[in-house]
């Protein structure tokens, strides 16, 4: 699907935006390798937003000072932890470019990630948004075991999201307006994400996924542990009737997708869920 990607020269003249988000439990070394990771692509964004969302260690607060005085830094400092739907909202409110790329604070963007989806908006201007494969790993990136693949084409990605979230968040990058046309981000616990890529498919949006690893995610056991659970499994049972309403899925494909949910999210214990998730939804590095 995308066999080239732009040069740099080709690409520098675009200004784009990168909107992360910080909060009081992260990591500071993993912080600033995250940072640094975009702060040294092939082709370096214009502006970096920043949303620390309520108030930070000491320690993480120092490696945020030395990114403040920079200036393509923008640092919004919120008083209390509003939680991911809100920061996520406030972050792209403060963006000044019309290309947004996304970017969590303790992930690792690979050098060339921008300038390869800088190339996909250039070659398809109707493009709405563009992610790639993320690649898990615990410890470093060279103990990375496994993979999420998402599907390539407009098509692909619209027929998966009728079963699970198409698009990898923290890869992605979209056009800012037409992410707000659709009412941007908005709070639903643990799926903001994948309600945006819903509204996103309701307005007509294209969509388009990259065949590479465009960012290394941290992961634990603990990730597992929070993809389960009532309040989780409520959550995501709610986004299959806000689909099966809307007349995104029909209701065998409602019922399939709900009971799916409970036996992974409700049912299984935390290992045997891990499992699951690696077996069913990662391919191997």
């Amino acid at each position: 699907m995308f066999s080239e990607y732009g040069n740099e020269m080709e690409l520098s003249g675009t200004p784009f935006s990168v909107s992360m988000c910080v909060y009081g439990g992260d990591h500071p070394e993993h912080f600033k390798v995250a940072i640094d990771s975009i702060l040294n692509q092939t082709i370096c964004p214009n502006e970096v937003v920043l949303v620390v969302d309520g108030p930070v260690p000491v320690a993480l607060g120092c490696i945020i000072d030395q990114y403040r005085s920079m200036e393509q830094f923008h640092v919004i400092q919120l008083a209390t932890n509003t939680g991911h739907g809100y920061a996520r909202r406030v972050g792209l409110e403060n963006c000044q470019h019309e290309l947004v790329a996304l970017m969590d604070a303790d992930d690792i963007s690979v050098p060339t990630r921008f300038q390869k989806q800088l190339s996909c908006f250039q070659s398809n201007p109707s493009l709405a948004i563009v992610g790639g494969i993320i690649e898990e790993f615990t410890g470093t990136i060279e103990c990375a075991a496994v993979k999420r693949v998402v599907p390539f084409t407009d098509a692909e990605i619209k027929q998966f999201l009728r079963n699970r979230c198409p698009m990898n968040q923290v890869s992605v990058m979209f056009r800012k307006s037409i992410v707000q046309s659709v009412g941007g981000y908005q709070d639903w616990y643990c799926n903001e994400d994948y309600y945006l890529w819903i509204r996103l498919f309701q307005a007509g949006a294209v969509f388009a996924n990259l065949p590479d690893t465009l960012v290394h995610v941290r992961t634990g056991a603990d990730m597992y542990q929070r993809r389960g659970g009532w309040k989780y499994f409520v959550s995501e049972a709610k986004l299959q009737h806000y689909m099966f309403t809307n007349r995104i899925i029909s209701p065998a494909q409602y019922i399939m997708n709900c009971l799916k949910r409970f036996v992974v999210q409700v049912m299984l214990p935390n290992k045997i869920r891990k499992c699951i998730f690696i077996r069913f939804a990662r391919d191997a590095v």
